[in-house]
């Protein structure tokens, strides 16, 4: 573990200029997931910390440590950043980033409460009838993957199939809220989905924008699976360097690149590169100079 340890502080400053790296991109997504800490804060408790992950579709992602889950987080993370951000509708992402920032909501999470309250109840046909105009949408867009159809040829088909679809969608939600008890999942459901409607129907504005954040929610999957295993981290000092582990290796799995050969060629000698050349060891910029094999899968 403290190999790990010293690997990750080696990171840091790699992490950093991944940082700025990503934010240098038109469109980002965002989430977090709660991470225990020992930090002595309460005694014989573990302390509820965060790992926010932000990441570009297809792109790197970064990890950032936060021993709360308060705006702070983001808001010192994107600083200015004005591109378009997309997001889970959690209030900690309002009013961050730059005066032009553009917030882009996420249909996989407005499914999720619908397809909840079906749960509850399986004869609620309101519900179910939403759930499946949601699942519509998104067969537009697998529709497009299918085709290998660039943003533009994807925009062409979501105008044409996609708008109809969400104007009978508002319809729907509009219905189901004035007929559902006010304290039922589906009232929730309805009401998270309204109250985010500008955000949900972005991806009508922008060509680029994905219908979910579920790859960012998959970047999230080796944490989720590492808390079964590790329980905890040992410090508020390791989270930090715990995060730019997972940013490289989470960078490199979807840049298809293969960390061994990627930490084994930038490790050696890392802590005497000059600060100034720290940008041209990201694993984006390490893939456009070195042509490294793919790794499978």
């Amino acid at each position: 573990m403290a190999l790990v340890m010293q690997v990750g502080e080696l990171l840091r400053p790699v992490s950093a200029a991944m940082r700025q790296e990503l934010l240098g991109s038109p469109y980002l997504q965002a989430d977090e997931t709660p991470v225990d800490v020992q930090s002595g804060r309460v005694r014989g408790k573990n302390h509820q910390a965060y790992l926010w992950q932000y990441s570009r579709p297809g792109g790197p992602v970064v990890f950032d440590f936060r021993m709360g889950r308060d705006r702070g987080g983001p808001k010192a993370f994107l600083g200015n950043f004005e591109g378009l951000l997309q997001t889970d509708g959690y209030a900690a992402y309002d009013q961050v980033g730059g005066p032009q920032l553009v917030q882009v909501g996420c249909w996989s999470h407005a499914r999720r409460k619908f397809f909840e309250a079906l749960e509850a109840n399986p004869q609620d046909a309101a519900a179910r009838d939403i759930v499946a105009y949601i699942d519509r949408l998104f067969a537009v867009d697998g529709q497009a993957r299918e085709a290998g159809l660039d943003p533009p040829g994807r925009d062409a088909l979501r105008q044409a199939h996609a708008q109809p679809l969400i104007a009978e969608l508002k319809s729907r939600v509009d219905a189901a809220r004035s007929g559902a008890l006010p304290k039922s999942l589906l009232a929730k459901a309805c009401a998270y989905t309204l109250n985010l409607w500008s955000r949900l129907t972005r991806f009508l504005e922008y060509p680029e924008v994905e219908l979910s954040t579920n790859p960012a929610e998959n970047s999230m999957r080796p944490v989720a699976l590492g808390r079964r295993n590790w329980l905890h981290l040992g410090s508020e000092q390791a989270g930090p360097r715990v995060a730019a582990i997972l940013s490289v290796v989470e960078s490199c799995r979807r840049l298809k690149m293969p960390v061994r050969d990627y930490l084994a060629s930038v490790l050696p000698g890392l802590g005497d590169v000059p600060m100034r050349r720290i940008g041209e060891l990201t694993p984006v910029a390490w893939a456009a100079h070195h042509q490294l094999p793919k790794a499978e899968g």
